[in-house]
């Protein structure tokens, strides 16, 4: 029987219940029970979205720096980014995160949420050579308006008055009015690739999530697709771009700016270090919340398993709720997708005690592994 030496767990977040880091610490407890002579390598990660910030600390040091900002429903929220070798790494759920959205307010709300804060992040960070904002996990699907607003290029209706915060009202969008200057260069990290429009952009495919109901997801289309000509007109076109529905539409703003978009599991992937984690270890560990057909688009689960395909290093994954097969899995390079919601016996009880049930899932899985 193969004694597995090392093993390196590399979970991203797990939706609103545990971060990166508890993820990876849950696993780790519940591994040692079940194989208490395999050592464990811990590579909390991020691929943009909630916990971009804290990864990045982790690994690379720096200065953690705290701002008020506009929330996504406009009211003032803390916010911490990074600042490390010149560059700023700001994480945009820090500034319109859905969990910064009670979910009961949600579908009240979908419409009307901003960006604002994200722009207000991005001005602090004016006098670093780079700015690399990690997109995901966002309450917003107004374009980045609310960012490039909070810039100083405001969106106004044909009498020149400025826009209500929102996705909704940029239908009435008939320019921007002011520009933008003095910024670093920008880099959208990203995995998501959604265009900004249409069946697979920002309002069909994240709407849903933040909240919105098919009639609100129609208007917010509509908002988007003017939204879409006012960018074309004042910089170049960019609805079509990959990336550009990421965060509700920011993915657009920035690219509008003269943004870049990187892979965001790809930055997390090197700053961590994970390759040299994952070179001569036995089995490799991933997970996230929900692990579906979005996850095997180019998402963090995808990346680790690719950086343990190459090395021939078998994956697996362990998910809140799983809704891929297993022939999906393996086709991104995971061997076995495990559930904590089946484990536990349903998402209720997976839900009442995160950490606990992913704890006991790593055991019973470990225990099978030894």
């Amino acid at each position: 029987m193969l004694r597995l030496v090392r093993v390196v767990i590399a979970p991203d977040c797990f939706g609103g219940t545990l971060t990166a880091a508890e993820a990876a610490s849950a696993i780790a407890d519940g591994w040692r029970r079940g194989a208490p002579d395999h050592d464990l390598v811990l590579r909390p990660l991020a691929d943009g979205g909630p916990g971009f910030v804290e990864v990045l600390h982790t690994a690379l040091g720096g200065t953690l720096r705290t701002e008020t900002v506009t929330g996504p429903l406009g009211e003032p929220v803390t916010a911490t980014w990074l600042s490390h070798d010149d560059i700023a790494y700001i994480e945009s759920a820090e500034a319109c995160g859905l969990h910064l959205v009670p979910k009961d307010r949600r579908p009240l709300v979908c419409e009307t949420v901003t960006t604002r804060g994200v722009g207000e992040l991005l001005a602090a960070a004016r006098g670093h050579r780079r700015a690399v904002i990690g997109l995901g996990g966002s309450a917003t699907t107004d374009g980045g308006a609310g960012m490039l607003a909070a810039l100083g290029a405001v969106a106004v209706a044909e009498d020149g008055t400025p826009l209500p915060p929102g996705g909704t009202a940029l239908a009435r969008c008939a320019r921007i009015d002011g520009g933008v200057d003095g910024l670093p260069e920008i880099i959208a990290a990203t995995d998501v690739t959604n265009p900004l429009l249409g069946q697979h952009g920002a309002a069909a495919t994240f709407g849903p999530q933040k909240g919105a109901d098919p009639a609100a997801v129609e208007r917010l289309e509509a908002g988007l697709a003017r939204w879409a000509d006012v960018l074309a007109a004042w910089r170049e076109p960019v609805a079509d771009e990959d990336g550009a529905g990421a965060a509700g539409g920011l993915g657009a703003a920035i690219l509008a700016l003269g943004g870049a978009r990187a892979s965001g599991a790809g930055l997390v992937r090197s700053a961590t270090g994970l390759d040299a984690a994952v070179a001569g270890a036995g089995l490799v560990i991933t997970g996230e919340g929900s692990l579906d057909w979005q996850s095997l688009r180019g998402k963090l689960v995808t990346g680790v398993a690719e950086a343990a395909a190459e090395r021939g290093v078998p994956c697996l994954a362990l998910a809140g709720q799983a809704s891929v097969g297993r022939t999906r899995a393996a086709a991104v390079g995971i061997s076995e997708v495990h559930a904590v919601a089946e484990h536990a016996g349903s998402v209720a009880a997976a839900m009442a005690d995160p950490a606990g049930t992913l704890a006991d899932l790593a055991e019973h899985v470990a225990r099978q592994w030894r």
